[in-house]
C-alpha cells in the first residue's frame, strides 16, 4: 500500500513539473535567447546613443576653441563647474560650446521671429549678448542651490558623524560610514565628503582634505567645520563634543534664518498692497458712488 502511494505521488510530481515546464516554456526560452544574443534593437539604440554623444562632444569641443579665453578663465571656470557638481572634463567643453552657440541660435531665432524690426542693432545685440552671458547666470543659479543644499544637510550629516563616532569609529571611519548612510538623503554633501575619504586613502592628510572640500564648496558653514576641526585636532580636544556643538549652532541659525524671513514677509507685503490690492478695493467701494454721482450731475445739467 505504501508503494502505491508512493508511486501516486512520484507520478503525480512527474505531471505537475511537466505541466509547469510546459507553461513557462516560451517565457524560458526568450529568456534564455536574450541572455545568449541581446536584443538587437536595444544594440542599435545604444550604439545611435554613443554615436550621438560623440558627435555632440565634437561639435562642442569644435565650438569651444572659437570661444575667446585666456587660461586664468579657464581655470576660474574650471572651479565654478566643480563648485556647482560637474567635475568631468565634457562639463567644461559643453559650457564653452553653449556660450559659442547660444547667441546664434538667439540670433536665428530673432531673425526667424521678425523682431528685427523693432531695432536692428539692439535687438540682435541683445540676442548676442544675452546669449552669452546667459549660461553665466544659469551656472550661478547652480552654485547657490547646491551650496543652499549643502547648508541644509549638514546638521544631519553632523549628528551622524557624532553617532558613528561616539560608537567606537574614528574620523575617518566615520566620514566614511556617514558617505555611505546618506548617499539617497544628502547627496551634495555625501558627494563631497566622498572626495574627502578618496583623498585620504591617496596618501592626503586629513587637514588638506576638509580644507579642499571648503575650497571646493565655498560654503561658509563649511569652512567653519573645517577650522574647527582643524584645531581640535591640534589642541587634542574632543572632535564628537565639537561636532555635536557646531550641529546644534547650526539648527540654531537656521531656525533665526527662518524667523527673520518671516519678519521681514510684512514690509514685503506692503508694494503689492499698495500697487494691487487698494487700487482694486478703491475701485469697488468708490466706484458705484462716483457712479451715482455722475448720473445726478448729469440728470442736473438736464
Amino acid at each position: 500500500m505504501g508503494l502505491i502511494v508512493l508511486a501516486f505521488f512520484a507520478v503525480f510530481l512527474l505531471i505537475a513539473s511537466g505541466g509547469i515546464l510546459l507553461f513557462y516554456r516560451e517565457a524560458m526560452l526568450q529568456r534564455i535567447s536574450e541572455a545568449i544574443n541581446p536584443h538587437p534593437q536595444e544594440k542599435k539604440l545604444k550604439s545611435a546613443v554613443e554615436q550621438a554623444k560623440s558627435s555632440i562632444g565634437s561639435l562642442m569641443a569644435t565650438v569651444e576653441n572659437l570661444v575667446p579665453k585666456s587660461d586664468k578663465e579657464v581655470s576660474v571656470m574650471v572651479h565654478r563647474l566643480t563648485r556647482a557638481g560637474y567635475r568631468n572634463e565634457s562639463a567644461r567643453k559643453v559650457f564653452y560650446g553653449c556660450k559659442g552657440m547660444l547667441p546664434v541660435l538667439l540670433a536665428v531665432i530673432v531673425t526667424v521671429t521678425g523682431l528685427v524690426h523693432f531695432g536692428l542693432f539692439i535687438v540682435y545685440l541683445m540676442a548676442l549678448g544675452g546669449g552669452f552671458i546667459a549660461p553665466d547666470f544659469w551656472l550661478d543659479r547652480k552654485i547657490k542651490k547646491r551650496q543652499k543644499k549643502i547648508t541644509r544637510g549638514m546638521p544631519d550629516v553632523l549628528d551622524l558623524l557624532v553617532i558613528c563616532m561616539e560608537a567606537g569609529l574614528s574620523l575617518d571611519q566615520a566620514t566614511a560610514r556617514t558617505t555611505h548612510e546618506l548617499k539617497q538623503a544628502q547627496p551634495e554633501l555625501c558627494d563631497e565628503l566622498n572626495i574627502v575619504v578618496l583623498e585620504q586613502h591617496a596618501g592626503r592628510s586629513r587637514s588638506d582634505s576638509w580644507k579642499n572640500m571648503a575650497e571646493r564648496t565655498g560654503v561658509e558653514s563649511v569652512r567653519n567645520l573645517v577650522a574647527m576641526l582643524v584645531q581640535t585636532e591640534q589642541f587634542g580636544t574632543s572632535i564628537a563634543k565639537m561636532l555635536r556643538v557646531h550641529s546644534e549652532t547650526m539648527r540654531t541659525q537656521r531656525v533665526q534664518m527662518v524667523e527673520e524671513l518671516a519678519a521681514k514677509t510684512s514690509v514685503k507685503l506692503v508694494f503689492p498692497l499698495a500697487l494691487f490690492i487698494f487700487p482694486a478695493l478703491f475701485v469697488v467701494t468708490l466706484g458705484p458712488a462716483v457712479i451715482t454721482m455722475a448720473d445726478s450731475f448729469g440728470s442736473l445739467s438736464k
